[in-house]
């Protein structure tokens, strides 16, 4: 390790010698590597002046930034290299600390295990035991039955909490007295006969924030949160799903108080009859089944969340009471709430002084993931005058609102025209009325 008066002494010579790619770039990875940040991102910010596509220079801000908490800015600095097929391994385990800061553990665990599989030297310790990403055992042969396998279900503390979701009063309410005031008040609801537990299914367009509900209700409870996708239940070997699912509820039963999210549950509780193959009705059947648990109290203190964006294909007796009895319909964000979610994507960022309210006047029909969308647009191109200016320019109002002028809503309008049919031609038993007056305001 070099002292700090080696350390001084690369510093002059960069100083004297700016053009020096080579010496930028050693003194840059120098300063990485004894916790210089502030200082090491200066120097990569400047090396890539030099060398504007170097993936190695990249791969360095982007890591500095991530250790800097500044996730979302080594997310931008990483994604055009990380669309390309072959990237360097490195970049994906930098992808993954950052993903995982922001708080998705999925897509953390996918970077950092196709990163590793690549290339195993990347391999992070400490990141791969806070990711605790579940390893399935291998199938057995086909001329044999398969073995069934214990599949240690990753359940994580939360820390996101409802402070950290602008707007949506009504849906936190909804999930406080269904999910969260059971589990905290439990002799006011024993005196009822209520048991902590049950289950809520949310639904509304794509990119609406469903799924930073469910993280924000398991921080919000202090309970352990897991979140289950198709790949974790789904397998091509009949029973196997079905274990799957019976392995997943135990491991939420033995974290309890837990929070159980299943993410696009419309494909694993399909309507049966739309089913031509059985064993795809056997896996709702288990799931209906894991719902009920084997005796009144096996799910308590299991609050099993769901999210979808088409619930009118869900089985109708995923809605019988005790199971997901309580749909809740998580709407666009209106004006105030995009405002406070543009503050909230801005807010680690260097910013000039900003309106939201003016960029949330521009953004009606955006969802979560559209602003997202658009700040990292904004992000992208502030980085690039930043590398060329060699300093931080802030994002201004201007920068924003320029970009909605190509940018436009991903999903609303679609959804809304579908889920328009299902309200006026097939809801005779009531179960869409909750979206009457959002589609009569938007008419």
């Amino acid at each position: 390790m070099v002292d700090d008066s080696g350390l001084q002494a690369l510093r002059e010579a960069a100083r004297l010698s700016p053009d020096n790619l080579p010496l930028r770039r050693h003194l840059a990875d120098l300063l990485l590597a004894q916790g210089y940040l502030a200082e090491a991102e200066g120097e990569y910010r400047a090396a890539l002046v030099l060398a504007p596509r170097d993936p190695g220079i990249t791969a360095g801000l982007a890591e500095a930034f991530a250790r800097q908490g500044a996730y979302g800015a080594a997310m931008s600095a990483l994604e055009p290299f990380l669309a390309q097929p072959g990237y360097p391994p490195r970049m994906g385990v930098i992808a993954a600390r950052a993903l995982l800061g922001e708080g998705d553990l999925a897509q953390a665990g996918f970077r950092y295990h196709e990163a590793v599989m690549r290339e195993p030297g990347a391999a992070d310790a400490d990141l791969a035991a806070r990711l605790a990403a579940p390893v399935k055992a291998e199938p057995q042969p086909v001329d044999g039955p398969a073995e069934p396998y214990e599949e240690e279900v990753a359940a994580r503390r939360s820390s996101v909490t409802f402070d950290d979701v602008a707007g949506m009063e009504g849906v936190k309410e909804a999930l406080r007295v269904k999910l969260l005031l059971p589990t905290q008040q439990p002799e006011l609801f024993a005196a009822f006969g209520k048991r902590a537990g049950g289950g809520v299914l949310l639904y509304g367009p794509p990119g609406g924030g469903k799924t930073h509900l469910a993280r924000a209700a398991a921080g919000e409870l202090g309970a352990a949160f897991v979140s289950v996708g198709l790949a974790d239940v789904l397998d091509m070997y009949v029973g196997q799903s079905e274990r799957n699912l019976r392995d997943i509820f135990d491991a939420a039963r033995r974290s309890a108080p837990c929070v159980l999210f299943f993410d696009e549950v419309d494909a694993l509780a399909a309507r049966r009859s739309d089913m031509r193959q059985a064993h795809n009705r056997q896996v709702v059947n288990q799931f209906l089944a894991e719902l009920d648990g084997v005796d009144d109290k096996a799910n308590e203190g299991v609050l099993v969340l769901a999210a979808t964006n088409a619930p009118w294909y869900i089985d109708v007796a995923f809605r019988r009471p005790g199971r997901f009895d309580q749909l809740v319909f998580v709407p666009p964000p209106d004006l105030a709430a995009r405002a406070a979610i543009l503050r909230i994507l801005c807010r680690d960022k260097p910013l000039a002084e900003m309106d939201f309210e003016a960029v949330a006047k521009a953004t009606a029909d955006y969802v979560g993931a559209d602003l997202k969308g658009l700040v990292d647009r904004a992000v992208e191109d502030k980085l690039r005058e930043s590398i060329a200016a060699g300093r931080p320019v802030p994002l201004t109002t201007r920068d924003l609102l320029a970009l909605t002028k190509s940018q436009r809503p991903s999903s609303v309008l679609e959804w809304l025209a579908t889920a328009r049919n299902y309200v006026m031609h097939a809801n005779d038993s009531g179960a869409w009325d909750e979206l009457l007056p959002w589609i009569n305001r938007k008419r």
